[in-house]
C-alpha cells in the first residue's frame, strides 16, 4: 500500500513540475511576443522622426528596466536575454548613429529637425535565446 501511495505521489509531482514548465513557457513566450510586437510593426515601414524617437524611447526604457548593463562610453553592452540596439544612418550625413549618441543629443532636438522626414526600419534581429528584439537597423529615406 506504501509502495502504491508512493508511485501515486511522485506522479503527481512530475505532472504539476511539467504543467509549471509549460505554463512558464507559455508566459515568457506571449511576453516576448507582447514586447515584440512594439518593434515589428516598424519592419519594411515608412514613418516619420517623431516614431524614430518613439522607438528609441521604448529601447532606452527597455534596457533601463531589464538593467542592461553600460560600457564605460555610456552605450548599452548587448547581453543574449533582453537587450535592445538601435542604428539610424542619416542619409543627409552619410553616418550611422546608435541609439545612445540621439538620445544624449537630445529628443526634441532630434524632434525640431528631423520631424517631418521619413525613415523606414530595414532589418530587425532576435536574441536567440528569447526570441526577444535585440536590433533595429533604420535609414533616413528623405532630406
Amino acid at each position: 500500500m506504501k509502495k502504491l501511495a508512493l508511485i501515486f505521489l511522485i506522479g503527481i509531482i512530475v505532472i504539476v513540475g511539467i504543467a509549471y514548465m509549460y505554463l512558464n513557457y507559455k508566459a515568457n513566450y506571449y511576453e516576448a511576443k507582447r514586447e515584440n510586437n512594439q518593434f515589428e510593426s516598424y519592419l519594411n515601414q515608412e514613418f516619420y522622426g517623431a516614431d524614430v524617437v518613439t522607438l528609441i524611447n521604448k529601447a532606452y526604457d527597455n534596457n533601463l528596466t531589464n538593467q542592461v548593463e553600460k560600457d564605460k562610453e555610456g552605450k548599452f553592452v548587448e547581453n543574449d536575454n533582453n537587450s535592445i540596439k538601435i542604428d539610424i544612418k542619416m542619409t543627409d550625413t552619410d553616418t550611422v548613429y546608435d541609439m545612445e549618441t540621439l538620445y544624449a543629443g537630445g529628443m526634441d532636438t532630434f524632434v525640431k529637425y528631423y520631424n517631418t522626414i521619413k525613415f523606414k526600419c530595414s532589418k530587425l534581429e532576435y536574441h536567440n535565446s528569447t526570441g526577444k528584439v535585440k536590433y533595429l537597423y533604420i535609414e533616413q529615406i528623405t532630406e
